[in-house]
C-alpha cells in the first residue's frame, strides 16, 4: 500500500496542510492521513441517521468525501486500510457486531459494496482534482456512487453467501433490497460531498 500513498497531483488536503519535502516525510504524512481517514470510515459505518425509506449510515458520504479530499490514490488506499481492519477481525463494518468480521464477512451480502468503496474513492479523487469544474466533480461523484451500488448489486445477485446457504439472490431481489432503498439517501450524500468539497476550494481560493 505504501506505493499508493505519494500524491504528485494537487488535492484539497495538500492545499490545506503545509507542504512537506522529501519522500519519507511525504510518506509519513500520507500514512497518518490514511489512518485518520480509515478511523473516520469506522465512525461513519456506526452512525445511523433516521431516513426514508431506510435508515442510512454516513459511510458512503465519508468514502466520497475522503476520495475527493485526498485524491484517487490516497483515497483508495485509505479505504483499503479500513477494509484491512475488518479482514483482521476488528468490528469496523456496519453490521459488526452482531455479524463477525473477517474474510467471511466480505463473502456475505455487503462484500460487493465494500469493494465498490475502493473504486468509488479513486473515481471521486480523480474527479475532484484542483481546477476541476463543479460539473465534473458532481459527475464524478455520481459515477463513484453508481460503482458502489452497481458492484454491490452484482455481488448480492450472483456471489453473496447468504445465511440460508444460498449463493446470490438474483438481480430482482438484489436491486429491490440492495439498491432501491438507498437511492434517495445516496443522492443526498453526493450533493453533500460535492457541496463540502466545492465550498472548501472556494474558501481556499478566497484566502489566496
Amino acid at each position: 500500500m505504501a506505493d499508493m500513498l505519494p500524491l504528485p497531483a494537487p488535492t484539497l488536503v495538500n492545499a490545506i496542510l503545509p507542504s512537506v519535502s522529501g519522500r519519507r516525510a511525504t510518506l509519513a504524512r500520507n500514512i497518518a492521513l490514511a489512518v485518520a481517514g480509515s478511523l473516520l470510515l469506522v465512525l461513519a459505518a456506526k452512525v445511523k441517521v433516521p431516513f426514508w425509506p431506510v435508515p442510512m449510515t454516513l459511510q458512503t458520504l465519508a468514502v466520497l468525501g475522503l476520495g475527493a479530499a485526498y485524491g484517487s490514490r490516497l483515497g483508495a488506499a485509505t479505504v483499503v486500510l479500513y477494509i484491512a481492519y475488518g479482514l483482521a477481525g476488528l468490528p469496523v463494518f456496519t453490521n459488526t457486531p452482531p455479524v463477525a468480521a473477517g474474510l467471511l464477512y466480505l463473502a456475505g451480502p455487503t462484500g460487493g459494496f465494500l469493494a465498490g468503496f475502493v473504486l468509488a474513492a479513486a473515481v471521486a479523487g480523480w474527479a475532484a482534482e484542483r481546477g476541476a469544474s463543479v460539473l465534473r466533480l458532481v459527475a464524478g461523484l455520481i459515477v463513484a456512487d453508481a460503482l458502489i451500488l452497481g458492484l454491490g448489486c452484482l455481488w448480492l445477485a450472483l456471489g453473496a453467501q447468504m445465511t440460508s446457504g444460498v449463493t446470490g439472490v438474483g438481480f430482482a431481489k438484489a436491486f429491490a433490497f440492495g439498491v432501491q432503498p438507498f437511492l434517495l439517501g445516496d443522492a443526498l450524500k453526493v450533493a453533500l460531498a460535492a457541496s463540502l468539497v466545492g465550498a472548501s476550494w472556494s474558501v481556499l481560493h478566497r484566502r489566496g
